[in-house]
């Protein structure tokens, strides 16, 4: 039988498609040729978002009529964080939490012999938390391979589900990820980055923490290069950053979450720093990497955000200079605090802050882009793109995109970055 599995959301989701497909192919399924059609089609979900949602909704009902006669399979976030919306199962064959991944063939192999829909949401055992003993041996079609090496959160933002979604932290054990590396640089991947739920949380309670984990996989001399994903200011000390910058293999890009630059909005958003505490985060990072890449998420128009609230986060955000930012206007979460708030905005008003906070972005990121001309750096070449140029990343994650008659893929290269565009850089070989 042949399978296909849709992945929405993060690189924690992607690690986990990893995981379930290598379960799959180990069972004797096949990976489909035809990325619509499948006999089995798997659809690992994000809820970050309550547009996330809609996206899932309308994924899982392009997945049902493409493959009216096979077994839709809806797993992750979504179904975990709200068990009870029935409506949103409707043609799904199967509707699993984020907890039963390493299951996935069992229930296929149940629904097979008894053709009964299957509903197994099981609740996080958040006094008793344990992180999952999953590992993959392989990353499909990535010259890089990501490690997910925490899971959970204990934060609560006001926003947020993903605490619901994921239960409490836990951490892959540094045994356990050290073998996982072992198999990955014997396959060839010459990157590591290192993801997670809340990453910075990685170590939590236990004996060991986020440095030790980049310790593990720059011990590897197959491996050229680690870096991390997305995470949280909390716990990222200044004894941490001094330890990330021993490694010569440590990548000195930070995507750094930032949510909104304005005290008054941290505050009614729960989060557990100021911009205070934010920048000096910031100014570590710059003392202790050349060139590093500073990127974040800011969210615009959250529950009772002013317009002098607005133009507090404006200003920080062009304070800071971050390379890259993801921005976008708030969304109402139905289960989380800030839902049950006053003085929620409308979407107008959310849509302009949106397009001036963007507009603000850009320049940011092509003067970064400006300030990378001139500069020789190391790219890790990912693909060919169009049979024309090749496009690869620099250790601080800026796009290069270079002309080449030799083969490149996968390869790191020395190039001289020669000029900025809007978002990508043009490179030469040296």
């Amino acid at each position: 039988m042949t399978f296909n599995i849709i992945t929405l959301g993060c690189k924690v989701n992607q690690y986990e498609s990893q995981l379930m497909s290598e379960l799959l192919t180990e069972n004797g399924f096949t990976k489909s040729d035809d990325k619509n059609k499948a006999d089995i089609t798997i659809i690992n979900t994000c809820t970050v978002t309550a547009v996330t949602d809609a996206k899932n909704r309308k994924v899982l009902h392009k997945a049902r009529r493409n493959n009216p006669d096979g077994i839709v399979i809806l797993t992750g976030c979504m179904p975990q964080a709200f068990p009870d919306r029935v409506s949103d199962f409707e043609g799904c064959d199967i509707v699993l939490g984020n907890k039963r991944r390493s299951d996935i063939v069992d229930y296929i192999n149940e629904f097979l012999i008894h053709r009964t829909k299957i509903v197994n949401i099981e609740s996080h055992d958040n006094k008793n938390a344990e992180y999952e003993n999953i590992s993959v041996h392989n990353f499909d079609g990535h010259t890089r391979a990501f490690v997910k090496i925490e899971d959970g959160c204990n934060r609560f933002c006001s926003y947020c589900i993903i605490p619901y979604s994921r239960g409490r932290v836990r951490s892959k054990k540094p045994e356990v990820l050290r073998e996982e590396i072992k198999q990955l640089a014997q396959k060839g991947y010459k990157e590591i980055v290192l993801v997670g739920i809340n990453l910075s949380a990685y170590g939590q309670g236990e004996d060991f923490d986020l440095a030790d984990a980049v310790d593990i996989v720059c011990g590897f001399d197959e491996i050229k290069r680690v870096r991390l994903g997305s995470f949280e200011p909390e716990m990222m000390y200044d004894s941490l950053i001094k330890r990330f910058a021993q490694q010569d293999k440590f990548c000195p890009q930070f995507h750094l979450s930032l949510q909104s630059g304005s005290n008054a909005t941290l505050k009614r958003m729960r989060r557990q720093y100021d911009t205070d505490e934010y920048m000096k985060i910031v100014e570590d990072l710059r003392a202790n990497f050349d060139n590093a890449s500073i990127t974040t998420d800011v969210m615009v128009g959250f529950a009772g955000e002013t317009d002098e609230e607005f133009n507090e986060s404006l200003d920080f955000v062009k304070k800071v200079g971050f390379s890259k930012t993801h921005v976008f206007p708030y969304s109402r979460r139905k289960g989380t605090a800030a839902d049950k708030m006053d003085n929620h905005l409308d979407a107008k008003v959310k849509e302009q802050r949106s397009k001036i906070m963007i507009e603000a972005t850009d320049k940011l990121r092509k003067d970064f882009l400006k300030s990378q001309a001139g500069r020789v750096e190391d790219v890790l070449v990912e693909r060919l793109r169009h049979n024309e140029y090749y496009e690869g990343y620099t250790k601080n994650y800026t796009p290069v995109h270079l002309y080449s008659d030799k083969e490149l893929t996968g390869a790191i290269v020395n190039v001289k970055i020669t000029e900025a565009k809007d978002d990508y850089c043009i490179g030469e070989l040296v």
